[in-house]
């Protein structure tokens, strides 16, 4: 059962990679966005004003996007005082449980967010008057990259023959 484990972790790793190399794009782009705005409102008197907008919609697809990461290397929030105190396989499977309820989750806010992109269309942005529809595709998108990298590394947690998390696994 071990190339099931691995499989599953080398195919997390590579979203992740990807993902990753997004969110730092997307960094790049909201600091120079924030720095143009300071500039443009301080030091050179210039009337930019969609600088504002676009550092916001920028910092929630960042946000948004990066939970995944979070998921693919188990470093999400939990409450590690108690779960590390049990025994190996009781832990193993409260994972497994707990990426069950997380998937849930990211599946119900996948399906709200198709239809929060749909209703968007008939909504537009106040300095770009583009429809809103383009910024809110992220909650959908980053839910179901959520839910992949939750099968992903829940399906490693279950069949990893050593015991190890996906959390214990050096980078692939």
């Amino acid at each position: 059962m071990k190339p099931i484990a691995e499989k599953a972790i080398v195919a997390s790793r590579r979203l992740n990679r990807y993902v990753e190399r997004f969110c730092v794009a997307l960094m790049v782009l909201l600091v120079l966005d924030v720095w143009l705005g300071v500039l443009a409102r301080y030091v050179i008197p210039l009337p930019l004003t969609f600088t504002e907008e676009l550092a916001r919609y920028l910092m929630i697809w960042m946000a948004l996007l990066a939970v995944s990461s979070g998921i693919s290397h188990r470093e999400h929030i939990g409450v590690l005082v108690v779960i590390e105190r049990l025994p190996r396989e009781v832990r193993k499977w409260l994972a497994v449980a707990f990426d069950v309820i997380a998937f849930g989750f990211f599946a119900v806010l996948f399906f709200y967010g198709l239809d929060f992109v749909e209703r968007g269309f008939s909504r537009y942005t106040m300095i770009y008057q583009i429809p809103k529809a383009y910024p809110f595709i992220t909650v959908p998108l980053a839910s179901a990259i959520a839910c992949i990298q939750l099968f992903l590394v829940s399906l490693h947690d279950i069949y990893a023959e050593d015991g190890v998390t996906a959390a214990h696994r050096v980078e692939i």
